[in-house]
């Protein structure tokens, strides 16, 4: 297996008043956010300057997509080879998540650190879908 990771793919945290810190965040960084987030596109330049996304999101307090991390962030990791990966990560005995998902905005797993960060592993698509 070549690179595992090969770029930051999302930067996701929780806030007591979501709405209020997106407006902040929105007013005084000039963050386009949209009611899911934000996102900040670049070119590739190993890929030909492919487009490249980076997605930036506040989740609710009560959010359980963090979960089992107890913790309030979660980063997103973009990966070339989703399916290769866990595997090779399962055999070196880091806790892998058993849920894939799989839709047109590419493919998602997740494992947990040895201190509790749940983590994200994002396989983009070839074409990335329109807003």
């Amino acid at each position: 297996m070549e690179r595992r990771v090969t770029g930051i793919g999302g930067v996701f945290f929780k806030a007591q008043d979501r709405d209020n810190l997106n407006i902040w965040y929105g007013k005084h960084l000039g963050i386009d956010i949209k009611p899911w987030g934000a996102v900040f596109e670049w070119l590739d330049p190993k890929r030909d300057n492919e487009p490249g996304h980076t997605a930036w999101s506040i989740f609710k307090s009560d959010s359980d997509y963090f979960q089992p991390s107890e913790k309030t962030f979660m980063f997103n990791y973009r990966v070339e080879d989703l399916h290769g990966l866990l595997a090779v990560l399962r055999e070196e005995g880091v806790q892998v998540m058993d849920k894939i998902e799989e839709s047109e905005y590419g493919k998602f797993g997740w494992i947990m650190d040895p201190e509790g960060n749940k983590i994200e592993l994002w396989e983009p698509p070839l074409n990335m879908p329109e807003e």
